[in-house]
């Protein structure tokens, strides 16, 4: 992956925003105004007009605080409570998590926040030998099996892993239920499984197989997800191994059938 993808989820202030940033782009966000234009609008009174600025390079990314008051906190939800703080006026701040949060205080029930997934995280081959970096072999689809969008991607690959004959793939609503009874998915919806099968096709597997003409959402979804399927069945990227990643199966959810 090259750059990085900043959404903005809908109940900030407005409606969902996604953005694709190349190394070197940048966003400003904020309340903004007539006067100051933002790229993300967040729409709390807490939040500066022109509240920071995230910019994509080669290999991670940078957050700007630009309030003078507030600093904000950047998440890893799919580790074990990681954060860290950006402090009022701090700029370019390098951030090390392949998934953030960032989170800004606000006046509303909950803090205002914005996901970024960053640069595409490499690999070595887990059995290649030792030797200098030039002459390791990296791995052709760098993949965190401690991440949430693993455990979908695990989920979608469950039916054939289990029975090896063709069924159907399963839904994102099949997903989000075959997920709920494991520790870090407690709180996933149908909109973040969605995001994370975008996130697998578009960036760590690079499926670019165009969408059928005439096709509709549901179709190119349905599409996206039986190509990440193939791929990741074709190359071995998911096997019966990983299968214990998901919690115990019940018999509402089995998915596929």
């Amino acid at each position: 992956m090259s750059g990085i993808v900043v959404h903005l989820p809908e109940g900030n202030g407005g409606d969902a925003v996604t953005l694709r940033l190349g190394p070197g782009e940048r966003v400003l966000f904020g309340r903004g105004s007539s006067t100051t234009p933002v790229g993300l609008r967040l729409g709390d009174e807490a939040v500066s007009r022109l509240a920071g600025e995230i910019r994509a390079t080669d290999d991670h990314w940078q957050l700007s605080n630009l309030s003078t008051t507030h600093g904000y906190l950047v998440e890893n939800p799919e580790g074990a409570g990681e954060y860290l703080r950006v402090p009022p006026r701090r700029v370019g701040a390098p951030i090390p998590f392949e998934f953030s949060r960032v989170v800004l205080p606000s006046r509303g029930e909950t803090p205002v926040h914005l996901q970024v997934f960053a640069p595409d995280h490499v690999y070595l081959d887990p059995h290649a030998a030792g030797g200098s970096w030039e002459s390791r072999t990296l791995t052709a689809y760098s993949l965190d099996e401690t991440a949430t969008y693993f455990l979908v991607l695990v989920a979608l690959c469950e039916p054939w892993l289990r029975d090896r004959s063709p069924v159907a793939v399963p839904t994102t609503p099949q997903v989000v239920e075959r997920l709920r009874g494991h520790a870090a998915c407690t709180r996933l919806t149908a909109r973040a499984v969605s995001a994370h099968i975008d996130y697998l096709a578009d960036e760590k597997l690079r499926i670019s197989a165009p969408a059928p003409d005439g096709a509709g959402r549901a179709d190119r979804r349905n599409g996206k997800r039986e190509a990440v399927v193939g791929l990741a069945l074709k190359f071995g990227i998911v096997s019966e191994e990983h299968l214990a990643l998901l919690p115990p199966r019940t018999g509402s959810a089995v998915p596929g059938r």
